[in-house]
């Protein structure tokens, strides 16, 4: 049996590895623990062949690891899916409670809210849900900020870290899934101005920076 805090760690690995390894310094921070604990806990891991670990290069997962961090993503995007929305649970509380039950569910309480949902492939933020059998879809993505004037693209996932961001976000129908038109961009970091349906709403580049899009061929 794995503990809560071996599966938090490899699926905060996850989340921060790409193509290079995730220093001690990054996983510190984004764990919110310090460099000694860190350092400790990847030692463990090491030793359960959970990730590959060399002090001053950095961590990655396993295959190994990578498949219960696949796994506890899994339980985690279907956990917000089903409070969001049979629930009616608000964002902060999805996040919250998600992130207790995704430790304790069994593999047959999640097939049956995966059954529940309709088997989603992605969760309320956008974010894709790994499949039962731990595959995973990561399209390329860009933050609105970055979308040139003209261009119509839709929105694939906002960004999970602020509750309050996310219900101003729905209040204005930033939703994953819409499609929204770049009207005008003010220079040096300024505000965008854009287009949702028949509405123009003007939204902040740093909120914009939290909006990840897709192109489309419009």
């Amino acid at each position: 049996m794995l503990t809560q805090a071996v599966e938090d760690y490899l699926k905060k690995i996850y989340k921060l590895q790409g193509k290079t390894a995730v220093s001690t310094t990054e996983l510190a921070q984004a764990l919110k623990v310090t460099s000694a604990s860190v350092t400790n806990m990847l030692k463990r891991l090491a030793q359960m062949k959970m990730v590959e670990y060399e002090s001053y290069r950095g961590v990655r997962l396993t295959a190994a690891g990578e498949k219960i961090a696949l796994e506890i993503i899994r339980h985690h995007r279907l956990l917000e899916t089903y409070l969001k929305e049979i629930l009616g649970y608000s964002w902060d509380k999805m996040h919250e409670d998600a992130e207790r039950l995704e430790h304790h569910i069994s593999e047959e309480f999640e097939e049956k809210i995966d059954a529940l949902l309709g088997y989603p492939t992605h969760d309320p933020h956008g974010h894709p849900i790994p499949t039962r059998d731990l595959e995973i879809a990561e399209p390329v993505t860009s933050p609105l900020a970055q979308a040139e004037t003209g261009r119509v693209v839709v929105i694939h996932h906002l960004s999970d870290t602020d509750p309050e961001m996310l219900h101003h976000l729905e209040d204005i129908g930033l939703m994953p899934q819409t499609a929204v038109s770049v009207v005008k961009k003010a220079p040096f970091k300024g505000p965008l101005t854009v287009r949702i349906g028949k509405q123009e709403k003007v939204i902040g580049y740093e909120l914009a920076n939290h909006v990840f899009v897709t192109e489309t061929d419009l």
